[in-house]
C-alpha cells in the first residue's frame, strides 16, 4: 500500500482507511490495492459507490470478486468491474 493520506480530502482519507482495514485479509489487499491506485481519480459518484462497497459485508464482496456468487445488479457496474480486474499486488 503506497498511497499516503497526506493531501487527500477528509472523505478520501476515510475511504482509504476503511478499505485497508476490512477484517478479512483478502479484502484488505483487494480494496486497499484498488483504492491506492484509483482513489485520487474517482468522481463523487464513484466515491459514493466505493462507500457502498465498504458498507457491504466482506464475505459477500469476496464471493462477488471470486465469482462464487453473482454480483447483485446494484453493484454490477463498470467501477466494480475495475475492482474485479485490478491486480492485488
Amino acid at each position: 500500500m503506497s498511497l499516503s493520506s497526506a493531501g487527500l480530502d477528509e472523505r478520501r482519507r476515510r475511504i482509504l482507511f476503511r478499505a485497508r482495514r476490512r477484517g478479512l485479509r483478502e479484502m484488505d489487499v483487494a480494496l486497499g490495492a484498488f483504492t491506492d491506485a484509483q482513489l485520487p481519480h474517482l468522481t463523487e459518484a464513484e466515491l459514493d459507490e466505493v462507500e457502498a462497497w465498504l458498507d457491504a459485508p466482506d464475505p459477500e464482496i469476496l464471493s462477488w470478486l471470486t465469482g462464487e456468487v453473482a454480483i447483485p445488479p446494484r453493484f454490477d457496474t463498470p467501477l466494480f468491474a475495475k475492482l474485479k480486474a485490478a491486480p492485488t499486488s
